[in-house]
């Protein structure tokens, strides 16, 4: 049995461990920067470096490390060991507070969309005292800040640690408006985690899995999840191990790991952890992606966090639960038992609102990527309209102070099951709508459009500048209002008539929506390239520059790098779609057809009596399939070649967008219809059936001469990947 309290946090220089190893005076002064946000002195942190270096050593630990997040949308670390020489042959180990509080990678090793050069190298890690050092096998790993030798911040901490101060200092500001002296608010974030699992030997013969992460060939299975019997199914017996073990190495990680279970797709599943500061958060669920992977292959498995693995089944996504909390535990949209009445709540709500509105094109960029361009509006996942939900409630409330009209709150009533045996309870006054992609879900925003890749810091630095801003403005014309409380109540009802296009609580997956929306005049970017264009629009850079969050440098190297990152991308799926179609799939069914003929040939010379208009019929298809598959390779290879010709980012991004990608849709069209006449025993790759439904009944031994045959190419091919 697992003893939770004693291993949680185990592996964490965690609140309670800081108390126990610091001086008294140093735990104070630490507890200041981290809890309010105070300046940290030199002093202070030789101090903790030193305990912090003490406790790891005890623990067996030789190395440490700096770990960022830079624009690569992966965690980056550079391993230094402890150990010091003293000049007599033998070495102690040491570890002080510069090393603590400073590091210097590369910085030109990153991509910098022109921040940094390669002749520009020097960047520097900063300690983030406000998240936990922890353990990874036998380093410390400090969670850091990336920044250029002149400034720029080169990761995702650094303008995120930039959206919570201005954050906090709005909210402040806003919460003295109703008589309220708060030190500092924080936002907080619920990472809802999916992903899917596949067996590895499976996985090490697909090579688009291995070098892109999802399937870019493959005809549906003959089940997929259109009976619903996946969701929140009986955990396999395989599956349930392998998230046992994920729940104990998060917990060891401090990170609160609560739920677990199955999602709508075959081979799909969720973890979720209790929500935390947003920083910290987000941190964790770096970690958890990473923790995913190496767990899955402790279990014979492999964990793909892409968007969209698999054509024809539900993509996975990443739920941002989203809210702000005082310091002294007020969470600030919780809209109370009666929000009609809660001034305050309608005030950040009118916010919110405004904010989402006015900077729809924001939200909508801080999701973008190449894989999550293939979930939004596909019937599984938020449409790339960005709206929000407010309920029937809150719906109502607004729609009131509108309108002028008197509201009754509802209240809860009574959920009546007809069974007298089962408890009775109070119903919700509203119902979730799981179509929306800004909701709100009782005391907190769901922003439902993260791609289950993405990094979490992305989206919540784009909410949270919205939101000072939008703060802001409103304290600066209710702070020279004669009238306060007037001036409050009228600026909340001209907010909420002004932006009441926003709001949409209907089906978000409907044709009818889009066609809504256009004429509500709400932004619908489709793919990424097509987002991105607005991304240095002039009000956006003005919103960066203006709260500190971003300088227009940044801001337009960031649109570089992103549009960049799509090219390659799409330029990497295409010369892996190309390899596999001219090195496997186009021998596997020549040789298939050659089979064919070689059957019919015989049956004739048999005896002219013997029917071959089987064969001759897939021989004929096959054949003609064939020679539109070598068309579409050769249309692919040379769109290719042209792509590689555009310098301009933007428009470089445009074209694999609306010609690459469009080529590669027709090549496997073509490839998943031979796929489902071409013989299994063909066939060079693992279909969708053993993918999705292997690891819950994968059979290792071959059963007979045709499954032998048919594994002889996959056992070569798998050789050869893993040396």
């Amino acid at each position: 049995m697992v003893n939770v309290p004693e291993i949680f946090g185990s592996m964490v220089f965690n609140d309670a461990t800081m108390k126990e190893r610091l001086p008294k005076a140093t735990y104070k002064a630490l507890k200041k920067t981290i809890d309010l946000g105070e300046p940290l002195d030199i002093s202070v942190a030789n101090v903790v470096a030193k305990a912090m270096k003490d406790w790891a050593v005890e623990k067996g630990l030789t190395h440490y490390t700096h770990w960022f997040q830079p624009m690569t949308g992966v965690t980056a670390e550079k391993h230094d060991s402890f150990i010091d020489p003293v000049g007599d042959g033998t070495a102690i180990m040491e570890f002080g507070g510069k090393e603590l509080v400073k590091g210097e990678p590369d910085a030109s090793s990153f991509p910098s969309g022109g921040i940094r050069a390669t002749f520009e190298a020097r960047g520097y890690t900063a300690w983030d005292p406000t998240s936990p050092a922890f353990i990874r096998d036998t380093t410390l790993y400090i969670p850091t800040a990336f920044c250029s030798y002149t400034g720029e911040a080169l990761d995702k901490k650094t303008p995120l640690l930039r959206s919570m101060e201005v954050l906090s200092n709005a909210a402040c500001r806003t919460l003295k408006l109703f008589g309220k002296d708060v030190k500092k608010v924080t936002s907080t974030v619920g990472p809802e985690q999916e992903y899917f699992l596949v067996d590895k030997e499976y996985f090490d013969q697909r090579k688009d899995l291995i070098f892109t992460g999802r399937t870019l060939f493959g005809a549906a299975a003959p089940k997929g999840q259109e009976l619903d019997d996946h969701y929140f199914g009986a955990l396999k017996t395989r599956v349930k191990d392998f998230m046992a073990d994920l729940d104990v190495e998060l917990w060891k990680l401090g990170i609160t790991s609560k739920t677990r279970h199955n999602e709508v797709a075959p081979a799909q599943h969720e973890v979720a952890p209790i929500f935390g500061t947003t920083n910290i958060a987000t941190d964790h669920n770096q970690l958890v992606m990473e923790t995913l992977k190496k767990t899955a292959e402790k279990h014979g498995m492999v964990c793909l966090l892409h968007e969209k693995p698999f054509a024809g089944v539900n993509g996975s996504g990443k739920h941002n639960n989203w809210s702000m909390c005082t310091n002294d535990g007020e969470n600030l949209i919780s809209p109370g038992k009666n929000p009609i009445n809660n001034t305050q709540f309608l005030f950040i709500l009118a916010a919110i609102m405004k904010g989402v509105d006015e900077y729809a094109d924001l939200l909508r960029i801080s999701v973008a990527s190449a894989g999550n361009d293939h979930r939004l509006g596909a019937n599984e996942a938020p449409p790339a309209i960005v709206s929000m939900f407010l309920g029937d409630e809150l719906e109502a409330v607004v729609k009131s102070i509108v309108e002028d009209k008197d509201y009754a709150t509802p209240g809860k009533v009574p959920m009546h099951l007809g069974v007298d045996v089962l408890p009775e309870f109070k119903k919700d006054t509203t119902d979730r709508n799981r179509t929306s992609p800004f909701a709100f879900t009782g005391n907190r925003f769901e922003f439902r459009m993260l791609g289950s890749a993405v990094n979490i810091a992305c989206p919540n630095i784009m909410i949270n500048t919205i939101m000072a801003e939008e703060l802001n403005q409103f304290c600066d014309e209710i702070e020279k209002a004669d009238n306060k409380d007037k001036a409050i109540k009228e600026l909340i009802k001209k907010t909420f008539t002004d932006h009441q296009r926003i709001i949409f609580n209907g089906d978000g997956y409907s044709d009818e929506w889009p066609v809504e929306a256009e004429k509500r005049g709400l932004p619908n970017y489709r793919s990424l390239p097509e987002a991105l264009a607005h991304f240095d629009d002039q009000k956006n850079i003005d919103l960066f520059v203006k709260n500190n969050v971003h300088d227009e440098v940044e801001i337009k190297a960031r649109k570089v790098i992103t549009l960049e990152e799509y090219a390659k991308t799409i330029n990497i799926e295409a010369l892996t779609m190309l390899e596999m179609a001219k090195q496997d799939i186009l021998p596997a069914v020549s040789s298939y057809v050659k089979e064919l003929t070689d059957t019919a040939l015989a049956k004739k010379a048999l005896s002219d009596a013997i029917p071959t208009s089987v064969e001759e019929d897939l021989v004929t298809t096959l054949s003609n399939d064939l020679v539109s598959f070598v068309e579409k390779i050769d249309t692919l290879s040379e769109d290719v070649v042209k792509g590689n010709d555009i310098e301009d980012a933007q428009e470089k991004a445009n074209y694999y967008h609306d010609v690459v990608f469009a080529a590669m849709n027709e090549l496997r069209a073509v490839s998943d219809e031979m796929e489902t006449i071409t013989s299994a025993d063909y066939w060079p790759y693992p279909t969708y059936d053993e993918l999705l439904f292997g690891v819950h009944c994968h059979i290792k031994i071959c059963m007979n001469h045709h499954s032998l045959i048919r594994n002889l190419p996959r056992i070569r091919r798998f050789r050869y990947t893993r040396n």
